[in-house]
């Protein structure tokens, strides 16, 4: 029988039991130092074929997760509510030190397939993708606070463009943040300041364009405010913010798809329609190496588009999607869908092809989530199946594989 060591991770610290045949050798407290790893490094020497085990707990269980992998370590990072759910009991004490004893003994009396760190460039798709998505979350903070000052002071602004975010609109939005500053000029300066000011090259055309229907809103516009207002400096500092969170996306595009072009796997991904070569990176990112899933199950659970269902007597709950794996591979996953559908002119696909089959199924149609989820189900499958198989997708052959694996 392997020794078990078990970590209750908190922030900065951990407490530390060690285990054999379901005995506590030692428990000590383990400051997150280079000291307190040493120490517990000098411990696990003198063990018997040792194990670390361990909770998930966001940032904080990252530091013992280097340790194990710099010192080679078997180790086993388990989601909790799994733990929990496999170690429960009616009484129910809950300290630092009970945990460390409830991991040691769960462990022991079920089995835990062991954690395999992921590849460097996997780590580094995921590391990129997740502050990808924070930048887009901070991007979306700021735009919305953009268009609530600018409600004050220039809203017929917003009527000058279909893409109310792009560069171009964001450059103009800093130029002139209310109508007063717009009327000093005339019609051919402030073409001039159009084509020079902007990052965005434009043509002669269409800088007349946009300044003749900016004199026009600048002359009909009623703002809330003074051109003095703070108002203005307001709307001045969120388009900034957003031109600066624009290029710092844009940087981080192009390394995830730099680093996604070194592993093989992204010409599969790429090969796939509606799958782009930044989808393709970002789905690396949050999937990381799907060979080693067994099968297309665990990756749904993974993802967390495994149906969870409910029945009691005669009563039969509806079915529904668990939620609880990875957020955001799901919602990518989801838009790729959707733009799969978009796209399905350009190439034929077959996932396009069962989407609509459920949606037009006799007598009872999908609803259109249930479809697209039953879509994001096939891509999983269809994905694992290329993966696993070295193939890039092709629509008669992935098809009758998919089905044939199903």
């Amino acid at each position: 029988m392997a020794d078990v060591f078990a970590l209750d991770v908190s922030m900065g610290k951990s407490y530390c039991v060690w285990y054999r045949d379901h005995h506590c050798l030692k428990e000590f407290e383990l400051p997150h130092t280079n000291e307190g790893f040493s120490k517990l490094l000098g411990i696990i020497k003198q063990s018997q074929n040792p194990t670390v085990y361990f909770e998930a707990t966001g940032v904080y269980s990252r530091v013992v997760e280097r340790f194990c992998e710099m010192n080679k370590l078997h180790f086993c990072r388990r989601n909790p509510l799994e733990l929990h759910l496999k170690s429960e009991s009616l009484r129910r004490v809950k300290t630092d030190l009970k945990d460390a004893h409830r991991i040691a003994l769960s462990v022991q009396d079920h089995h835990f397939r062991l954690t395999v760190p992921w590849a460097k460039n996997y780590r580094r798709l995921h590391e990129l993708s997740r502050f990808y998505n924070q930048l887009n979350a901070d991007w979306t903070y700021r735009l919305n606070h953009l268009h609530t000052a600018l409600e004050q002071t220039f809203p017929e602004l917003k009527q000058l463009f279909v893409n109310r975010a792009s560069k171009l609109a964001l450059n103009i939005v800093e130029l002139f943040p209310h109508p007063a500053l717009v009327q000093p000029y005339s019609r051919v300066r402030l073409k001039n300041l159009l084509m020079s000011a902007t990052d965005k090259k434009i043509s002669k055309p269409k800088a007349y364009k946009y300044a003749d229907k900016l004199l026009s809103l600048a002359q009909n516009a009623y703002p809330a405010v003074p051109s003095d207002a703070i108002q203005v400096d307001e709307v001045r500092y969120y388009a900034r913010q957003l031109m600066a969170l624009t290029q710092q996306k844009e940087q981080l595009i192009k390394q995830m798809e730099n680093t996604a072009q070194r592993l093989p796997e992204f010409m599969l991904y790429s090969s796939f329609p509606g799958i782009g070569a930044q989808t393709a990176a970002q789905l690396m990112g949050e999937l990381g190496d799907i060979s080693r899933f067994d099968n297309s199950n665990q990756l749904n659970a993974f993802v967390g588009i495994d149906i969870r269902r409910y029945q009691s007597g005669t009563y039969q709950g509806q079915d529904h999607i668990n939620k609880r794996g990875n957020p955001l591979a799901r919602k990518l996953l989801y838009f790729t869908v959707l733009n799969m559908i978009r796209q399905q002119h350009i190439r034929s696909n077959h996932i396009v092809d069962y989407y609509y089959r459920l949606k037009e199924k006799r007598p009872h149609p999908k609803l259109n989530k249930v479809a697209l989820v039953a879509c994001m189900n096939k891509t999983l499958k269809c994905l694992l199946s290329m993966i696993k198989h070295q193939e890039k997708y092709h629509y008669r052959y992935t098809d009758s594989m998919v089905h044939m694996k199903a």
